[in-house]
């Protein structure tokens, strides 16, 4: 028989380090929110500290079946259990839950479960920021059956989301390996391979030889490259409100409009700073540095901010056919090497105006950004609908969680997911 009953009464919950002690290239790993996704512990941005300085009477080195809660930010309520491979690890910030009178792995899924994450974001979401403190996970309601069913339900769960894992993780690849050829394609397009007669030497190393016909140009004798306006606080407010790009709209070959901000530009900045159908875009900073998209005019009348370059050609020479070289470029890591850094933060004026590219004449131009688009539209209908199957099999894994941990199928007649 099964009860619902508050997660207080199966399970201890207590706070993890809080701050961070002094961090060190080797020791304990510390487990933070950035390192939980959805039941699983990465090592994306993994910190570490020596054992020494850790304090363990306070917050105990964690141990298998223990499961870390995420209690606040984008992804509060998120968790995941300690495994074998990360038992001996420091908890962070974030809440800790060990184990009691229940099943470590069904508590792991039932926490995961849309039930439970229900009651999370309704506790956490009444502070300004997502916040969610050891009391409030403490009264979250649980579906708790018998151990044997616990045990059964955790070992079904355990096959299944194992199941949809595996696929999720091969449509992945395949996203990756659209993504790869597409940079491979463009390579080849702007380097001339395949294209008859003679070579010569392009003088850039990441490219070898180009046709002896082309040209090999600095960015800026064949376009023009500006910044856009310097934003700060007195200017979000004014007479002359007008929406703009900033680095986050800018997506690989995608400007995004969907979260637009407004900026004051007044009419003698406006025809410095108005954008134009089929301006190329790039990143100065932000997140992505050399990130490109060309601005396909659905927005009448629109703007730019400073930490974006705004391209646009001084003759007859193609922004679609620089976005290409600029893809290239950037994804062989051109700019990070000129800057002498494994990480590039900016792409400055004084880097991308003097960047000498390979340019064909203008005819040959248009003939091949017109062959790569061809095959990126292909690419772009393919990585939808392996978006849409990823999109489809994660709401599956959540739905199986949730109808399992809610007792609202048994599980041993159950239909098994089959492998693709």
């Amino acid at each position: 028989m099964s009860k619902r009953i508050p997660l207080k009464r199966v399970a201890q919950i207590r706070y993890g380090l809080g701050q961070p002690p002094p961090l060190a290239d080797d020791g304990v790993p510390i487990l933070r929110a950035t390192n939980i996704t959805r039941g699983k512990i990465t090592e994306n941005g993994l910190l570490r500290a020596r054992v020494e300085d850790l304090p363990l009477q306070r917050a105990p080195l964690l141990q298998e079946g223990e499961i870390l809660v995420v209690r606040s930010g984008a992804y509060t309520g998120d968790s995941a259990r300690i495994t074998r491979e990360w038992s001996g690890s420091a908890p962070g910030y974030d809440l800790r839950v060990t184990p009691q009178k229940i099943d470590s792995r069904y508590l792991a899924y039932a926490l995961l479960g849309t039930s439970v994450q229900d009651q999370i974001n309704l506790a956490s979401s009444r502070a300004a920021q997502p916040h969610l403190n050891a009391e409030e996970l403490g009264e979250v309601q649980l579906w708790v059956p018998s151990l044997e069913d616990q045990q059964r339900i955790a070992e079904f769960l355990e096959v299944e989301t194992t199941r949809i894992d595996n696929i999720l993780a091969r449509r992945g690849r395949q996203i990756l390996l659209l993504d790869q050829a597409c940079v491979s394609r463009a390579y080849d397009a702007v380097r001339g391979w395949g294209v008859q007669g003679g070579r010569k030497e392009s003088g850039l190393s990441w490219l070898g030889t180009v046709p002896d016909s082309w040209r090999v140009a600095a960015v800026s004798h064949l376009f023009e490259v500006e910044l856009g306006k310097m934003l700060n606080q007195e200017r979000v407010r004014g007479s002359y409100l007008r929406p703009y790009l900033r680095c986050a709209n800018v997506q690989w070959d995608e400007v995004e409009t969907a979260d637009l901000l407004e900026m004051d530009f007044p009419p003698d900045e406006q025809p410095r700073f108005r954008l134009r159908k089929g301006d190329l875009m790039v990143c100065e900073g932000g997140s992505w540095p050399g990130r490109a998209a060309i601005w396909d005019g659905k927005i009448p009348e629109i703007y730019y901010q400073k930490a974006l370059h705004r391209i646009r050609p001084r003759g007859g020479d193609l922004t679609r056919w620089l976005y290409y070289c600029l893809l290239v470029a950037e994804k062989m890591r051109v700019f990070a090497v000129q800057g002498n850094s494994s990480t590039i933060t900016h792409l400055t004026l004084e880097q991308l105006r003097p960047q000498r590219l390979p340019f064909p004449e203008i005819g040959a131009q248009h003939r091949i950004v017109m062959e790569l688009d061809q095959a990126a539209e292909k690419d772009r209908t393919l990585r939808k609908k392996l978006l849409k199957q990823q999109e489809l099999l994660a709401q599956r894994r959540q739905a199986l969680i949730t109808a399992a941990v809610t007792g609202q199928f048994d599980v041993t007649t159950a239909r098994r997911m089959p492998t693709a």
